[in-house]
């Protein structure tokens, strides 16, 4: 996923590789004097990857406006991050290059957004960078080959229950009155649509041509 009309640079393959790509990203925005602020999002298991911290330092040296968000779903592959970081406060990780961090609970879509927004103000006056880490939960497996028998059935379903960000969300905004069944409905409805739209065009889609796999790798001189 990728668009560069709307500044989203997408996701990458290779654990962590999108931290510098993000941390280059605010550079530039410093350095043209626009007064954007880049998010980049990565997981407790990018968290422990080398590149990180060398991001870490070059975005705290130069005041970069960037907010790391880390997303702590508390199973990296399937491994749990109480077995794989010595340190489970994942919102500390820049403390070390003065960088500040808060630990938040990422299931309440409205917590998150009054968090982000201050976190942005700050940014925006020159305070440098931030980490905002999530406490966040994901009910299927990390892929298709992940069958997440590292926990009960049960746990998956309290937390569907208890916690699903959408269906409190929901719930916030039916007793706000802000909407009504119809209106969420509707928009619903709309998703779907746009969802499937996308997902038609890209089945009806023609494979790209075999030269393209050369394009920006090699160049004959």
């Amino acid at each position: 996923m990728f668009s560069r009309e709307r500044n989203f640079f997408g996701g990458h393959g290779i654990v962590g590789a999108q931290v510098p790509i993000g941390t280059g990203l605010a550079f530039a925005q410093q350095y043209r004097g626009e007064k954007n602020v880049t998010f980049c999002y990565l997981g407790d298991g990018a968290v422990n990857q080398g590149q990180v911290y060398e991001s870490f330092n070059m975005a705290a040296l130069w005041k970069l406006p960037i907010v790391y968000v880390i997303e702590n779903n508390k199973y990296g592959m399937g491994t749990s991050v109480e077995r794989s970081s010595a340190n489970v406060e994942l919102f500390r990780r820049g403390e070390a290059y003065g960088i500040p961090g808060k630990q938040i609970d990422g299931m309440d879509v409205v917590h998150v957004q009054e968090q982000a927004a201050q976190m942005v103000a700050d940014v925006r006056e020159g305070k440098g960078p931030c980490v905002l880490e999530l406490q966040t939960y994901r009910y299927r497996g990390h892929s298709m080959s992940d069958p997440a028998k590292y926990r009960s059935k049960e746990e998956v379903s309290r937390m569907r229950q208890e916690h699903d960000p959408i269906d409190n969300a929901k719930a916030v905004l039916l007793k706000s009155g802000a909407v009504d069944e119809a209106a969420l409905k509707e928009i619903d409805k709309e998703i779907k649509a746009i969802v499937g739209e996308a997902a038609d065009y890209a089945q009806a889609s023609a494979e790209p041509d075999i030269s393209e796999l050369f394009t920006d790798v090699l160049l004959e001189v």
